[in-house]
């Protein structure tokens, strides 16, 4: 095949691409100015942006499991906001500003999901996070598509 031909057969076949692709749907938190979507939906799937543990007046609180259930609460309301939950959760990646509260942010982590429902997981130390916050963490979501 020529690389005309090879051009002319991708130029044809990106509309069939284009019309198949699964509707994308920003979902925005009413009033917020944060310069990202809490929730994304793309066709089943739904992105949910990292939360940290802020408490709705903006502040971070001090010590892992009030961050850590902060932050699972947050991303709860983000997740509702999508028509999601919990048990919807697929995968998740968790980042600590700290590695030695592992086990402290697990303790929590846990609690917000059926047993044998636990999303498969990532974490990881990272080298500080927004406002200061000890951990963030972000999932990706399956729903049936809105009809």
């Amino acid at each position: 095949m020529t690389p005309s031909a090879l051009v002319l057969l991708t130029l044809l076949a990106a509309p069939v691409a284009a019309q198949t692709r699964p509707p994308v749907e920003h979902i925005a938190r009413p009033g917020s100015r944060a310069p990202f979507s809490p929730a994304v939906r793309a066709g089943d799937t739904i992105y949910l942006s990292g939360q940290i543990g802020a408490l709705p007046d903006g502040t971070i609180p001090k010590g892992m499991d009030a961050q850590a259930r902060a932050a699972m609460t947050n991303l709860g309301d983000a997740a509702r906001m999508a028509g999601v939950g919990f048990d919807d959760m697929v995968k998740c990646t968790v980042m600590l500003a700290d590695m030695s509260q592992w086990a402290a942010f697990n303790a929590v982590y846990v609690t917000y999901f059926a047993p044998g429902r636990l999303p498969a997981r990532s974490a990881f130390g990272v080298n500080g996070l927004a406002m200061g916050a000890g951990v963030e963490i972000e999932c990706i979501a399956i729903a049936p598509s809105p009809r």
